[in-house]
């Protein structure tokens, strides 16, 4: 899957700005911008201003805050102005965009700390969509992007909004801008940018609805993975996420992860969980490797440090995995990762296995 980031940030803003520059004639100063407090021209500065910080963070690989520095528009500056600024501001993103190794994340609060060229991308789409709704509506300009677009956010930075028939129409109502029937109106939100987990050797990377979607058809998910990968269990994997995301129940931090190698940024196998914890505080674990990569302590490496993170959470108070009874090598990882055999009534609790199946749990800290 070629990453679209920057053909996407430049069409929504020549979409966006087309749309806007028919009431340039407009007091944008006087205008409040919809339902914000912010006037029309104050959002657009806005609009600018978080495509120049975005090229900023990426750019400068920013990894504990925001690059400190902003732009505002000069005293003077109308509508057209103003729309020139987002012009160029978005020009400079997609330039920056372009040029950022796919393997780079740098700094960004909501929720984990950092985000890819993607998360940026989308997170960009986004404020250009969003703003650009809010000033039409102060305006009373009618605006509705593309429909590709806000599926281009929902699927990398809303993933656990539940999909609609419109995707417009759906992001409105994730963003607190409108309704959808059968769903309560959100008062409350913000982005939520895929996990990542480092090792020694590894980056476990949290996959996106849009990633999941991708390998579960037989594509590489925007990871550069050695010539034997993906495996199937990782596209089995990928198609779990993607009905969990089109249900409305996926979890993104308790779904699957790729496993990135540092020295070259190859994916070598996916890792992850069934599902969210149940009620008992017991999350399921799976995991598998390109036959290349395997015999060489990936597995055992990527499983402790997942594991490790799962059991530092109030949610997760246990771990559990099912492995086939001939399934010498992953057993082997399971217990090198500190997991054991369930007895049998651990075995019984859990619920009628599979013939040839065999529980490992893991009710404490990895080993």
């Amino acid at each position: 899957m070629e990453d679209m980031g920057a053909e996407r940030v430049t069409e929504a803003v020549a979409d966006a700005v087309a749309v806007l520059r028919k009431a340039v004639d407009r007091d944008w100063a006087g205008v409040p911008a919809g339902r914000l407090e912010w006037s029309c021209l104050r959002t657009a500065e806005h609009v600018a201003g978080d495509l120049i910080a975005y090229a900023g963070q990426l750019a400068g690989r920013a990894q504990e805050a925001y690059v400190p520095f902003e732009i505002s528009l000069d005293d003077g500056t109308g509508a057209e102005g103003a729309l020139h600024v987002i012009e160029t501001a978005g020009v400079l993103f997609a330039a920056t965009l372009r040029t950022t190794p796919r393997e780079v994340r740098a700094f960004h609060p909501y929720p984990f700390r950092s985000a890819n060229r993607t998360g940026f991308a989308a997170m960009g789409v986004a404020e250009v969509l969003l703003h650009t709704y809010d000033i039409g509506e102060g305006l009373g300009l009618a605006y509705e992007p593309p429909a590709h677009l806000p599926d281009y956010v929902l699927t990398r930075i809303f993933p656990e909004v539940q999909p609609g028939p419109d995707p417009w129409r759906t992001l409105l109502w994730a963003t607190g801008r409108g309704d959808l029937p059968g769903r309560a109106r959100r008062t409350e939100w913000r982005w939520s940018n895929n996990l990542v987990l480092p090792t020694e050797r590894l980056t476990l990377q949290g996959v996106t609805p849009a990633s999941a979607a991708e390998l579960a058809a037989g594509g590489d998910g925007d990871f550069e993975w050695v010539e034997d990968g993906p495996f199937d269990g990782t596209r089995e994997a990928a198609g779990m996420t993607l009905k969990a995301y089109e249900a409305g129940v996926h979890r993104p931090e308790f779904g699957l992860f790729v496993l990135v190698r540092r020295e070259d940024g190859r994916a070598i196998g996916g890792m992850g969980f069934h599902g969210a914890p149940d009620e008992d505080g017991r999350a399921e674990v799976g995991y598998d490797l390109a036959e290349s990569a395997r015999g060489r302590g990936y597995a055992t490496e990527a499983l402790r440090a997942l594991s490790d993170w799962a059991l530092a959470r109030d949610d997760v108070r246990s771990l559990c995995a099912t492995i086939e009874s001939d399934n010498a090598a992953s057993q082997r990882v399971i217990a090198r990762a500190g997991y054991v055999r369930a007895s049998v009534d651990e075995e019984q609790a859990y619920g009628e296995l599979e013939t040839g199946l065999r529980l490992y749990v893991l009710p404490g800290g990895a080993g």
